[in-house]
């Protein structure tokens, strides 16, 4: 058996060093290139700001102007005390509400029967308006969890 190490066999282990190497990276490569953003645990996930049809200010109408907020995570979550406020300063405040893990609850504006899937804020005239508002949505801390904006963001707009 010789002492020195010919080109081919230096070739040949320099083929097997690479391919265990990339073998080996291919798991973390994959993961580094993982560009999903973590989604937030509670989040404002779909806003009706704008009530299909004429705003006629009937509890139907009021009722299809709604917010829903969804739970990203297996655990339930109490949103006891937690709020849903317009740049007007319509604050919904939820109140013995547990929100499922995975699960949806629509906010309506007008009024109706809580269940665990639509809540009511029991109001007469509509919250979020259709040109331009922003939903922010906080914990019962008063800390800031999610929003969703819509049109120039401008403060004090109307229907």
């Amino acid at each position: 058996m010789s002492k020195f190490i010919t080109a081919r066999g230096l070739t040949a282990a320099a083929l097997t060093v690479g391919a265990l190497t990339a073998v080996v990276a291919v798991p973390a490569s994959a993961a580094d290139h993982d560009h999903r953003a973590k989604r937030p645990s509670v989040e404002i996930s779909r806003v009706q700001y704008d009530s299909p049809g004429r705003d006629t200010r009937s509890n139907r109408s009021l009722n299809k102007e709604w917010v829903e907020i969804t739970n990203n995570t297996r655990r339930a979550v109490n949103l006891d005390g937690w709020t849903l406020k317009d740049e007007d300063g319509h604050t919904y405040t939820f109140l013995h509400y547990r929100l499922d893990g995975r699960a949806t609850v629509r906010v309506h504006t007008g009024q109706g029967r809580d269940t665990r899937s639509d809540v009511y804020q029991d109001r007469r005239n509509y919250v979020w308006d259709n040109r331009s508002d922003t939903a922010t949505l906080r914990n019962d801390h008063r800390r800031f969890v999610d929003s969703q904006s819509w049109g120039h963001h401008r403060h004090g707009g109307r229907h």
